[in-house]
Parts: structure tokens; C-alpha cells; sequence
């Protein structure tokens, strides 16, 4: 079974939640993950297992509310790792979450083409 990087129904009640304010959602959503995936790769070199929760935390809330799953998914992992402080096990998640991000970033950006 393939993974599913972006759940469609999700994105269908934001839609119909949001109306004509969906693009712009959509476009924060963007650029918030930016930071908040930047905030993660800073944490990781600070070897700062809280501030990796926290951000893990932060990360995967939002990404939990727009439907992107598998992304959701690493980021509970990364939180799960950083509270049991296993800083030495994030590397490969961590890349995990970048490569992801980059999907998700696709789709919602295709997303964004359908409804401005």
C-alpha cells in the first residue's frame, strides 16, 4: 500500500471551511513549515532534546491539521525520540522529515495552482 503523503479529505474540509481564505492557508501553512522545519535542524545541531520535542511537537500539530500524514507521522517519531532524549537516532528521521516535506510541498503547491 502506497503511503499517503496528503489525506484529500482533509484538504476538502479546509477547503469548504476556509473558502475564499483556502490559498492563503495553504501558503502559511508553506512557509510556517519552512521555519519550523529549520527550528527542527537547529535543535538537532544544538543537541537540545526539549527544544526538539517541542518543535517535533509544534510541527507535527500542524501538519496533523492540513491532512499531511506521513508527515505528521516522522515528526511524532522525531518527539518520541527526543523526549526518551535520543538525540543520536534523529539523523535519519530528520531526513525522513526533509525528503517528505519536499512532497508535501509539491502537492500543496499543485494545491495552491488549483485554487487561486
Amino acid at each position: 500500500m502506497a503511503e499517503l503523503h496528503v489525506d484529500n479529505a482533509v484538504l476538502e474540509t479546509l477547503r469548504d471551511v476556509m473558502e475564499d481564505e483556502y490559498s492563503l492557508l495553504l501558503e502559511t501553512f508553506l512557509a510556517d513549515s519552512e521555519e519550523r522545519l529549520r527550528l527542527l535542524l537547529d535543535t538537532a545541531q544544538g543537541a537540545d532534546a526539549q527544544a526538539m520535542r517541542l518543535a517535533a511537537h509544534s510541527f507535527k500539530g500542524s501538519c496533523s491539521n492540513m491532512g499531511a500524514v506521513l508527515l505528521a507521522s516522522l515528526c511524532k517519531e522525531l518527539e518520541e525520540l527526543a523526549r526518551r532524549e535520543r538525540l543520536d537516532e534523529v539523523v535519519p528521521v530528520l531526513e525522513q522529515v526533509q525528503r517528505e516535506f519536499a512532497i508535501v510541498r509539491i502537492l500543496f503547491k499543485a494545491e495552491l495552482q488549483r485554487y487561486r
